[in-house]
Order: structure tokens, then sequence, then C-alpha cells
């Protein structure tokens, strides 16, 4: 009888990713170690339908992400939201990574603001069925403690990660460029480079 093959275990992790920084190699570097994770999948959105703001060109933000991110093991940066066109819709990821591995394990990361919200995403109830909801909760965070409304139904479905409490953002990382002051403590040298040598981010 032949033996069972173990079936991958692939994190996905979406984000604008405008720009990346500190605290998502931080969440990536957990998840990978808290999920046993074979593969990470970090996919810069492509046209956010769910931002008031417009994101900085999508070839910025998809060198910038690679720029972050291609060197830590086991993570790739996927391109295919940004090639797909349209709106970037969370299922159509999904769908597209189970068809291409069907027996893959899916973990699908996530902070908890964004889980929170998980009820009004497309198809979510099909999202639940495709991926375990990775949710990264930080030390300080209260709503560890508290059941998201989609959690309550599925349970099973849900995997709490503890994060480190770096409180930074990319909204913090715009207005300082912004402010003609330094942000080589929030993001990674290669990340700080870019920004300046592309001129990102100088008026918001």
């Amino acid at each position: 009888m032949p033996e069972a093959v173990t079936p991958r275990r692939v994190g996905v992790f979406g984000g604008a990713f405008d720009p990346p920084h500190l605290a998502h190699q931080a969440l990536l570097q957990s998840a990978m170690e808290e999920l046993a994770l074979d593969e990470l999948r970090v996919i810069p959105t492509g046209q956010a339908w769910h931002k008031t703001r417009t994101l900085t060109a999508p070839e910025h933000r998809l060198e910038m992400a690679q720029l972050a991110f291609s060197s830590l093991p086991k993570v790739v940066v996927d391109a295919q939201e940004i090639k797909r066109g349209g709106p970037s819709y969370t299922i159509d990821t999904l769908r597209g990574l189970a068809q291409l591995e069907p027996q893959a394990e899916f973990f699908l990361i996530m902070g908890a603001d964004q889980a929170a919200a998980l009820t009004t995403w497309r198809a979510w109830q099909e999202i639940l069925q495709l991926a375990i909801i990775c949710v990264a909760d930080r030390t300080d965070s209260t709503r560890a403690s508290t059941l998201l409304d989609a959690e309550k139904l599925f349970p099973a479905r849900f995997f709490h990660l503890k994060m480190p409490a770096l409180t930074i953002s990319a909204t913090q990382i715009r207005a300082t460029i912004s402010a003609r002051q330094p942000v080589d403590t929030l993001v990674q040298d290669g990340v700080a480079r870019y920004i300046a040598d592309h001129h990102l981010y100088q008026s918001i």
C-alpha cells in the first residue's frame, strides 16, 4: 500500500504593500514558523476595490515587494493579481491556486481588521472552504479575545497567530516620507533606496 502523501502547506498573504515594511516581514517570518509552511506566496493587490485612495503604480509595489521579501526562505512574490487586471478579489486568487495545486492546504494570512470585515468579502464562505483563515493578532491587541463574526459560524476554519507588537503602518511611512523624514528603521534598505530613487510618496 503506497504511503499517504502529506499535503503541501501553502500560505497566502495579500496586500497593497504600498510600501512593504518591517512589520510585514515579521508577520511572514512568524507565520512561516508557526504554521510550518512549505511555501508562502506574497501577492500584491492589483486594483483594490476596497481602498478609497489610489494606490501607487502596481509595477512599483511589485518591485518593492520583491526587494522586501524575495530573500526570505520559502517566500514567493506572486504577481498574479497585478497581471489579472480589474478589481482584485481574494476568492479569484484562491480558486486559481487551488486549481493549480488541488492537494495543497492553504492558509490565508490577514490582519485582525481584515478578518473582522471578512463577511463583507466576495464569496467569503467559499474562501473559508478553500483556506484556513490565519489572523495576525498583535500581543497588545484586545481583539484577540473577541470572536470574529465569521469565526462564530465556522470556528474550525480560523487560527490566531501571535504577533510581535510592531506598530508600523504603510500610512505612517508615507506620511513620514512626505514630511522629508527618514524611514530606514521602518522598511528594508532596498525598499528605502527604491522609494528614494523613484521619488515615491513625496506628497500625499
